[in-house]
């Protein structure tokens, strides 16, 4: 299984943080990463969105289908995030696309064995697999990309 973590881009300041949009550099690293995992990410790929308007707009530059998914808000806990993913057992590859520190405690969970606060750039993807090695399963990192250098 292939499991994707994307961050939300750069977004405004707001007292209301679920309406937050992107800023214009926010808009410019949501397309660049978008651009990089139209290139690589697997051909059959769910994808997960935070309902938060920031986020929602950094799927958008990906222009697929997504689904809004409640448990993936600000603020949500690690496993949630496993639990929609349908992690390690899903039978597809997952797109995430949400916040910190969710995502980096996720990471280092899956990573590491343990939550500490991991922290993944605005914009940035993190690409994890699930692979079994004789009778062990491994978690592997696959790929860490910031927008500022695709």
């Amino acid at each position: 299984m292939n499991l994707i973590l994307w961050r939300h881009a750069e977004a405004e300041d707001g007292a209301d943080d679920m309406r937050r949009a992107l800023t214009r550099r926010g808009h410019r690293q949501a397309q660049a990463a978008a651009g990089w995992l139209r290139r690589h990410a697997p051909a059959k790929l769910s994808i997960l969105v935070s309902p938060a308007v920031r986020a929602r707009q950094t799927a958008d530059a990906l222009q697929l289908d997504y689904t809004v998914v409640p448990d993936i808000a600000p603020n949500a806990e690690p496993a949630h995030l496993m639990a929609a993913s349908g992690w390690p057992l899903a039978s597809q590859s997952v797109l995430l696309v949400g916040h910190q520190p969710t995502l980096g405690r996720l990471a280092s969970t899956l990573l590491a064995g343990i939550d500490l606060p991991w922290t993944l750039k605005k914009g940035g993807i993190w690409w994890l697999a699930r692979r079994q090695r004789d009778d062990e399963f491994q978690v592997v990192l696959r790929a860490v990309v910031n927008p500022e250098f695709i």
